[in-house]
């Protein structure tokens, strides 16, 4: 069965491959072209150019970059009934007397952009009707392939073969996609789980003494292994983000589309949603367990626990738990403990905040990531292509790109100019996400980072006056307020 090459073959060193090898003409078929680029061009026109023929494939650089944008323009549901009209009829699938040896040429294409567009985007195919349109046009080149089989001069044996490979291929091709999709839904009930059992650490302070709570450094004293752990959460919820994820987070209303408002139903972002959720549980989770101890001298041995934990993520090119850290840190409730920070030693993490500085649109952070990139195309192990971007900047940059730019040109055409940079980065991004964790798993530890209760915003504020005692008359009334609404206490 033909296989899609890996994401970083997509594109060469200077960038993107636009090059769709078009002929000097800067117009053809309703597509416009500068210096063999593919620029712009109507609806129809592009989705004409994805549908393979006999003489013709899409690059598949253009197959990854048509079906990522071309749900701003349409569900994906109406563009596969689109290819599977084209494939039909430009193809004759369904004409008994159509050229027998045309769609012994075709068939392999089209089974081949079908492949690549279950292995890409699987998600696409939890609705019904794209499975359901999936199977239709496979189910047609099979019959075509063995009508054709049946008529032509070759033995028997040579027929039955070919006819039992693109049986065998289709097959393999749906039976990857339901595995994509069951392990999806095992994913997704697993957070439900998570989420379902959550409570506030409040909650649980009232019910159980603190002195026999633990905390993060009793179930794991080394920060490298905590990295590592975190890694492998991080990981493993990137894995899950569909490419599309990023487009449908910014889906609005297409200005040519005069009878349909789907976007709710365009916005499907869970798991994209739920990365971000994660990175918010965990600045939580390093603020409660900073805030939690009564001693002084605890609080500022967490503190240096967790900078050594982010200066490791930090190592790892894990940007994302190192930043999720920081904004831990840096939390209103913690960054008042100035008795507990003067125990701190603080110049390890000076230099990790000045690594995730903000200014000049986190010059550091991307000089460091590209670093890390570099690293990842020329590894020599697991470990060194680990690449895990601060997240949240990733969703801005996407976000801005796709608000500087039209979506579609003044004379109606779609703006794929646009869509080949978009495609770029989330392209980078597929690259990162398909790593897998080179670390061994610890499951206690891992259980404890994803289910141990955490402090709300209010709790944090308590917990932190509780420890040092408010410094002026705000503080002193939020503090009053607080223990009143959450201890019953005067």
């Amino acid at each position: 069965m033909p296989q899609t090459p890996p994401f970083s073959a997509m594109f060469d060193s200077s960038g993107y491959n636009r090059n769709l090898y078009q002929s000097a003409e800067d117009s053809c078929g309703g597509l416009y072209y500068h210096d063999n680029n593919l620029l712009s061009g109507s609806l129809e026109a592009l989705i004409q150019h994805l549908v393979p023929n006999v003489d013709y494939y899409p690059d598949r650089t253009y197959i990854f970059t048509f079906l990522l944008s071309s749900r701003l323009f349409m569900h994906p549901y109406e563009l596969m009934a689109k290819v599977c009209h084209l494939c039909v009829e430009h193809q004759r699938l369904s004409d008994p007397s159509g050229d027998k040896n045309q769609i012994r040429k075709i068939a392999p294409k089209i089974l081949q952009l079908l492949t690549e567009w279950t292995e890409t985007f699987p998600y696409d195919f939890r609705d019904e009707r794209m499975m359901r349109n999936l199977k239709d046009l496979a189910h047609r080149i099979a019959s075509g392939e063995e009508s054709e089989a049946e008529s032509s001069n070759c033995p028997q044996p040579r027929w039955l073969s070919n006819v039992k490979t693109y049986r065998k291929n289709v097959q393999q091709m749906i039976q990857c996609l339901i595995r994509k999709l069951a392990a999806l839904s095992q994913y997704e009930e697993v957070l439900a789980k998570i989420s379902s059992t959550s409570t506030d650490r409040l909650t649980l302070l009232k019910t159980k003494p603190q002195s026999i709570q633990r905390d993060i450094i009793t179930v794991c004293s080394d920060p490298y292994t905590l990295a590592q752990q975190l890694t492998h959460i991080e990981l493993e919820r990137l894995n899950y983000i569909g490419p599309e994820e990023f487009v449908q987070a910014f889906v609005q209303k297409d200005p040519l589309d005069n009878d349909k408002s789907c976007y709710s139903e365009r916005k499907k972002t869970r798991n994209l949603e739920a990365y971000v959720e994660w990175f918010n549980r965990l600045s939580y989770l390093v603020a409660t367990e900073i805030c939690m101890p009564v001693k002084k001298k605890h609080r500022a041995r967490m503190i240096e626990y967790f900078i050594d934990v982010a200066r490791e993520c930090f190592n790892i090119g894990n940007f994302n738990s190192l930043m999720a850290i920081i904004s831990g840190m840096n939390m209103s409730p913690v960054s008042r403990l100035k008795k507990t920070w003067a125990k701190v030693k603080t110049a390890k993490f000076d230099v990790l905040e000045h690594q995730m500085d903000p200014s000049s649109n986190f010059y550091n952070y991307r000089t460091a990531l590209r670093g890390a990139a570099q690293r990842s195309l020329t590894a020599h192990s697991s470990r060194e292509k680990i690449v895990i971007p601060f997240f949240s900047l990733l969703i801005k940059d996407i976000y801005f790109l796709n608000e500087g730019c039209a979506n579609r040109l003044p004379n109606g055409h779609v703006n794929f100019e646009k869509f080949w940079e978009l495609a770029k980065q989330v392209s980078e991004f597929m690259t990162w996400k398909q790593v897998e964790c080179p670390f061994e798993r610890d499951r206690k530890i891992l259980q404890y980072l994803l289910t141990v209760p955490v402090f709300s915003e209010d709790a944090l504020y308590l917990a932190s006056y509780e420890s040092e005692g408010p410094e002026n008359h705000i503080e002193k009334d939020r503090w009053k307020s607080l223990r009143s609404s959450l201890l019953g206490r005067v």
